[in-house]
């Protein structure tokens, strides 16, 4: 299920939470609201953890993970990185990146098998992404865009491009991931999919201004609503022609909202 939600007068939630299959963080806010609500949705299963890097909140913009780790930049305060170690289940591997990209939310994205690097970070970082992560890394552009953090989301399950990116390019990161992929938007009509919206293998949370229809494409490509089979093959086998029906409901959507 996807659940709507704003941080202050924000709908850009990616910016101030990070989301993977064994932790949430989330950005310290004046009032509880935000924490409370994810603190709902996922207690009972993963810990909810309040975090800052360099003493600001945005720290899903900061902050790149998986189940097995999380990469924080240089700028992150030794005192956060030993909160960060105490909060977090002792499997996940807290380790600090020396790279001069430090928006590392911006230009990785990944999930608990494959990242997705921008094609300039230096070879040491993407040594450190393949090692604390366990993941496969590859440098890629998503419809155009450098940012594969920001222009693209994924889980284990399926993920969502950034929507001008070309239908040969989506069947090839699709066969690069192994997960189905559709190219959609968030928050009605905006391309920044890793700021309006965080995923994992059972739970999203979106932006305020996220539409219905938005909501739906994102429940189906990520297996929230209970359609998908429970193995990888399945999934690859029964998502073809849900693909085909989700991307014509975006394009009857964005042609909408455009007329």
């Amino acid at each position: 299920m996807a659940t709507r939600v704003g941080f202050e007068n924000s709908n850009e939630i990616g910016v101030f939470a990070a989301l993977t299959n064994g932790y949430c963080l989330t950005g310290i806010n004046r009032s509880e609201n935000f924490y409370s609500v994810f603190e709902s949705e996922l207690a009972a299963h993963i810990p909810v953890i309040h975090a800052t890097i360099a003493g600001c909140r945005f720290v899903g913009r900061t902050t790149v993970g998986n189940r097995r780790g999380l990469l924080v930049p240089n700028t992150a305060t030794d005192q956060e990185l030993a909160h960060l170690r105490n909060s977090l289940p002792d499997s996940v591997v807290v380790q600090r990146v020396e790279e001069r990209l430090s928006a590392l939310g911006n230009i990785v994205a990944c999930n608990d098998h494959v990242a997705l690097v921008h094609p300039d970070v230096d070879r040491e970082t993407e040594d450190v992404i393949s090692d604390v992560l366990g993941v496969e890394v590859f440098r890629q552009i998503v419809g155009g865009q450098a940012l594969v953090g920001s222009y693209c989301k994924f889980s284990n399950t399926g993920g969502m491009v950034h929507p001008r990116t070309t239908v040969e390019d989506i069947e090839e990161l699709s066969s690069l991931l192994q997960v189905p992929l559709v190219a959609g938007t968030v928050n009605r009509g905006s391309d920044v999919l890793g700021g309006g919206l965080i995923v994992n293998d059972w739970s999203s949370f979106v932006g305020l201004d996220t539409t219905s229809t938005e909501i739906s494409v994102i429940e189906n490509i990520f297996r929230l609503s209970g359609a998908g089979g429970s193995s990888g093959g399945g999934q690859m086998q029964g998502g073809q022609g849900q693909q085909s029906n989700i991307v014509t409901n975006m394009r009857s959507s964005l042609i909408d909202q455009l007329s």
